[in-house]
Order: C-alpha cells, then sequence, then structure tokens
C-alpha cells in the first residue's frame, strides 16, 4: 500500500463531517421554523404537526452537536505514522484481508464510526475503539488475525499492514 497522507486524511473527515453537520443545521432550521409557523399552531389536541416539528428540529440539533464534537476529536487526533511493529491504536490506518482474499483499509479513529471515505488507495471506513472490531484490532500487529461474528458467521481479517 502507498504511504497515505494522513493529514490529508483527516481533512477530508473533517470536510464530511462539516457537510453532514451544515445539513442538519439546515434541515433543524427549516423543521423549527415548520414547528413555530403560525398556520400550524394546533387548533386541537390532535394536530401535532406543531409539536412533531419541534421534536425532529431537537433530533437534528442533537445530532449535529455530536458531528461537532466528533469534529473536535478528530482535530486533536495526532496524524502519526506507524511502523508495521507498532501495536495498533487510535489514528491507526490497517489493511485487512478476510480469508475470501478481499481487502478493507479501517482508520481507527476517536469518533465517526461507520463513515466511508473514497481515497487514491481506495476506500476507508472509520470505525471506533466501541466497535468490535476496532475493540478486536486494539494493541494486534501486522500478522496478527482477528475473528469477528459477522451475519452470525465468523469471520477472521488478517492484518497485512498498519501505517
Amino acid at each position: 500500500m502507498d504511504r497515505l497522507d494522513k493529514v490529508a486524511l483527516r481533512n477530508l473527515i473533517l470536510a464530511q463531517l462539516k457537510a453532514d453537520r451544515d445539513l442538519l443545521l439546515q434541515a433543524a432550521s427549516a423543521a423549527h421554523a415548520a414547528a413555530t409557523h403560525a398556520e400550524n399552531i394546533p387548533d386541537s389536541k390532535y394536530e401535532t404537526l406543531s409539536i412533531e416539528a419541534s421534536y425532529i428540529a431537537q433530533g437534528q440539533a442533537n445530532r449535529a452537536q455530536e458531528i461537532s464534537l466528533a469534529m473536535e476529536s478528530f482535530r486533536q487526533l495526532d496524524p502519526k505514522n506507524f511502523t508495521p511493529h507498532d501495536p495498533i491504536r487510535l489514528g491507526a490506518l490497517v489493511l485487512l484481508e478476510d480469508e475470501d482474499g478481499h481487502q478493507r483499509l479501517i482508520l481507527l479513529g476517536p469518533a465517526a464510526g461507520g463513515l466511508k471515505l473514497s481515497f487514491p488507495q481506495g476506500e476507508i471506513m472509520v470505525i471506533t475503539p466501541d466497535s468490535p472490531l476496532g475493540e478486536n484490532l486494539l494493541g494486534r500487529q501486522v500478522g496478527d488475525v482477528v475473528e469477528l461474528a459477522v451475519a452470525g458467521r465468523l469471520r477472521e481479517y488478517e492484518i497485512l499492514t498498519i501505517s
């Protein structure tokens, strides 16, 4: 695997998270406007559009706050490169191969688990140490094999590289 620019990767993650947060804040603002619009003031207890819109606005605002916290976590993450002899820890980019020969790049990040990014080296998925795979990878090294139950089936993943 070619050496990956982790600062560029972190910037791409921050840009994606910012775009997601900005979209949520716009949606929360629109939902808030709907909740407080004069036409949506209920005339009876059965007219709940205003209440429903306020719940949506609050949920979107809460998610936007979670994304802001994730952004701060990535800003503080040291984009250090690991050697093949280093154990996996936060900030490690790991190339895994399953028993069928399929490879995937995983970034062990502080937040934003499930985020997928396109990079010249391929798709990179962010996982956190709280995920089952992240928990299994912590402390492992190149050549180790980790097992993970996926869709009720035990799968093995070999750690090919760490950077």
